[in-house]
């Protein structure tokens, strides 16, 4: 005589899975601190940046979309290429309530996600070093705790992850000193590809030297003195 299975154990479910949001300034008004360069130089650093980064993080085992959200309509249609989900920016001068809103935009269309806010000037960003962030991620959002990743200096931060519910992002001055004073546990430490953003000559110059996507690489060779 057959028996019913019993229903699975809190042990055995599944992981929640990541939903990333990417934040993407317009290129035109991207990398302001990039101002030494041409215009043209730029904004096609800035776009490939963006574009380095959604492709890194779409192919990260864990990520189950990737939501970027921007007011560029031709960087829109570049994104959903890449197999992205994209939606407008509703609040493009703050961009702490530009992720609010995504986040609840996540809680919409992929109910049980977790919302993960990486920032957009991660050109190496490597998928196996950005898993093994998420995966800690996972664990500490499971714990009713938000998690943060400080950047190369120290003092910004690159990535931010809490439950729908707890998802209160601090990104600005001291971002990082914000995070954890507001309770966020620091994780990604052994990252460096998460923690690698990008704002100015010198920041580029190091992440050309570890290792840039293939737009970035482009855009850095296309100039008439390309770094690296």
């Amino acid at each position: 005589m057959s028996h019913p299975m019993p229903p699975p154990s809190p042990a055995d479910a599944a992981p929640p899975r990541c939903v990333v949001v990417v934040p993407v300034k317009p290129p035109a008004l991207g990398k302001s601190r990039l101002s030494d360069l041409a215009e043209d130089d730029r904004r096609e650093l800035a776009e490939a940046f963006a574009l380095d980064t959604v492709m890194a993080a779409a192919s990260t085992p864990g990520v189950d979309a990737v939501l970027v959200v921007t007011d560029d309509f031709r960087l829109a249609a570049s994104m959903r290429a890449l197999g992205c989900e994209v939606m407008p920016d509703g609040a493009s001068d703050d961009l702490n309530a530009t992720l609010v809103q995504a986040a609840a935009e996540v809680v919409r269309r992929w109910p049980g996600a977790v919302p993960v806010a990486l920032l957009a000037d991660l050109p190496g960003l490597r998928p196996v070093e950005l898993a093994g962030v998420l995966a800690e991620v996972v664990r500490h959002v499971a714990a009713g705790e938000a998690v943060f990743v400080r950047d190369r200096s120290g003092v910004g931060t690159t990535l931010y992850a809490a439950a729908a519910d707890r998802f209160a992002p601090g990104f600005g001055l001291d971002s990082a000193g914000r995070h954890a004073g507001a309770g966020a546990v620091e994780v990604g430490s052994d990252a460096p590809s998460v923690r690698m953003d990008v704002d100015d000559l010198a920041d580029l110059g190091a992440a050309l030297v570890a290792g840039v996507g293939p737009h970035t690489s482009l855009a850095n060779g296309r100039r008439a003195t390309p770094l690296g």
